[in-house]
């Protein structure tokens, strides 16, 4: 468009830090005259340009307040980077994207809608297509590599398959290792217990083995629990006083007593 290309440098800066993941902007999808656009929410780029990554940007307007985040982005509604639009319904089931109608008084407000026509940087998308063009001729042209390069392919294939096999056999090995020991020295034995769990490639393997013992209940979560239906029997007009354990071998629960309180009303 006539009106992004002559766009200051500074504010073509600002909207390519919207466009991009850096801004944390949530994104929808529409349908404009039956083709598919993103589309934001106003207070969401309030937001992102209130965000410390924004701050850390060189060459962009600065931006302190709320107020500043607004005129900054009403002044970038002329360039048709972005205009304000208005949701209709689902263009099929209620999952499907909705409808979005251009609105014709283009204002900045945060509980607005506004729907992208720019489609941020593409040097990212030309080097992808670089790389997996250049990745689809290495592999036609396999049979006319060096013998030494293929070799080392193969070696490398080979590795990496083994590496899968050995996974898949630890995995198959500690199962069988726990069932057995289940039944043998209940309640069992786990080895690698980390192995499938968020860790690092080292942490995974660390420690070797261990019992599967059910983890227990913290003491804070047990007196959140306790707190919680003492709260309840005061509520039903009952209050609780704490007796003295008189070393009986009575069970804990009964050095409480409830006793009900009559209402006075």
């Amino acid at each position: 468009m006539e009106q992004q290309a002559r766009a200051p440098q500074d504010i073509r800066n600002v909207v390519d830090f919207l466009r991009s993941s850096k801004a944390g902007m949530k994104v929808r999808v529409g349908v404009l005259n039956g083709k598919r656009l993103d589309y934001f929410k106003g207070k969401a780029a309030i937001k992102a340009l209130m965000s410390p990554a924004y701050a850390k940007l060189k060459n962009v307007p600065h931006v302190a307040s709320e107020e500043d985040a607004q005129s900054l982005l009403l002044s970038i509604i002329p360039l048709a980077f972005f205009l304000r639009v208005e949701r209709g319904a689902p263009s099929g089931s209620s999952s499907s994207p909705k409808h979005l109608q251009i609105t014709q008084m283009q204002v900045f407000a945060p509980g607005d809608y506004y729907a992208w026509f720019y489609e941020g940087s593409q040097w990212t998308t030309y080097l992808g297509g670089v790389a997996m063009v250049a990745i689809m001729l290495a592999g036609v042209m396999f049979p006319l590599w060096p013998p030494i390069m293929r070799l080392g392919v193969w070696y490398i294939s080979m590795g990496v398959l083994g590496l899968i096999g050995l996974f898949f056999a630890i995995a198959i090995v500690r199962l069988i290792f726990y069932i057995i020991t289940v039944i043998v020295a209940s309640p069992g034995i786990w080895i690698f217990p980390k192995l499938f769990a968020d860790v690092g490639f080292v942490d995974s393997f660390i420690p070797l083995w261990e019992w599967d013992i059910p983890r227990k209940k913290s003491k804070k979560k047990h007196a959140e629990k306790s707190a919680k239906g003492k709260g309840k029997a005061v509520e039903n007009g009952a209050y609780i006083e704490e007796v003295p354990d008189s070393g009986s071998s009575r069970p804990e629960s009964r050095n409480a007593r409830v006793e009900e309180v009559p209402d006075d009303s």
